[in-house]
């Protein structure tokens, strides 16, 4: 089971990767994050609520077979959270590696 602390920050990654090529509703994000990432819309919508509370995203209402729908979109300040996410992979790896031999070493 992966750390929640750990989970938040890469499900915020991955729905902000998911904006990336557009502007997308709830449900289509979880779409499109399912073939890598387990995600119901109940786990995306405080997701979503949190990013755009920290600049990240903004939305935009539209109306949709007569109801509202929202429409998110990632900010500058959002693309920059990924480029931060990516740039520290170095770093987990290194951790990871870390923990493994001291693992390993112990038997």
């Amino acid at each position: 089971m992966t750390d929640p602390q750990l989970r938040r920050g890469l499900l915020d990654a991955c729905v902000l990767a998911a904006l990336c090529r557009g502007e997308s509703h709830g449900y289509q994000i979880v779409k499109d994050l399912t073939p890598s990432v387990k995600i119901s819309e109940s786990t995306l919508y405080p997701i979503l609520r949190r990013l755009e509370d920290a600049g990240c995203l903004v939305h935009r209402s539209v109306e949709h077979n007569g109801r509202l729908r929202k429409l998110y979109s990632i900010t500058p300040l959002g693309r920059r959270r990924i480029d931060d996410f990516l740039e520290s992979r170095a770093e987990v790896e290194a951790i990871y590696d870390f923990v493994r031999r001291q693992r390993d070493e112990q038997g």
